[in-house]
């Protein structure tokens, strides 16, 4: 007598017609598992050089950009200051960034890299690669689904901020 139950998750169950309610249906679900996958991935890497995947969003963010305040670390990141805060308090006591008033506006603080947080740069460069490789994606094919999936961040947010003002 075959067994009855539920296929795992990813994997299709033979139906006579496709469901929109099935969760293996859901663009979410997908997007949500694969981000999983992905910060999963970034896991081991990082954490052999001292980083949680979103201290390491940060550490590009300087990087790329040098100093900036926390409403540019905000807005690169699409964070609020509550979540971005404690991120910052514990980066600034390993020792890899800096926070301190602006002298010209007392309400506003500048982020910036202490010399071993520039330093980690490198270290940090290789778990980009190795990542790449486990994603098994050409370069080209890298380009179009982050593209991609920039594209959709930005309509999903503007649709979202024209329902708030509806």
């Amino acid at each position: 007598m075959p067994k009855v139950g539920r296929a795992p998750y990813g994997v299709r169950m033979a139906q006579s017609e496709p469901s929109l309610y099935t969760l293996d249906e859901q663009l979410c679900f997908a997007l949500y598992t694969a981000s999983r996958a992905m910060t999963g991935c970034y896991r081991p890497p990082l954490g052999r050089i001292g980083l949680t995947y979103p201290q390491y969003l940060v550490m590009l963010v300087l990087w790329e950009r040098g100093d900036t305040t926390i409403g540019g670390l905000c807005q690169a990141l699409h964070l609020e200051t509550g979540t971005l805060s404690p991120l910052l308090k514990r980066l600034e006591a390993t020792g890899l960034i800096r926070r301190r008033r602006r002298q010209d506006d007392e309400r506003s603080v500048m982020i910036g890299l202490t010399s071993a947080g520039a330093e980690l740069r490198e270290r940090a460069a290789a778990t980009q690669g190795a990542v790449g490789q486990a994603a098994g994606l050409s370069d080209a094919e890298i380009v179009e689904l982050r593209d991609t999936l920039h594209a959709l961040a930005e309509r999903l947010r503007s649709s979202a901020v024209a329902a708030d003002t509806a």
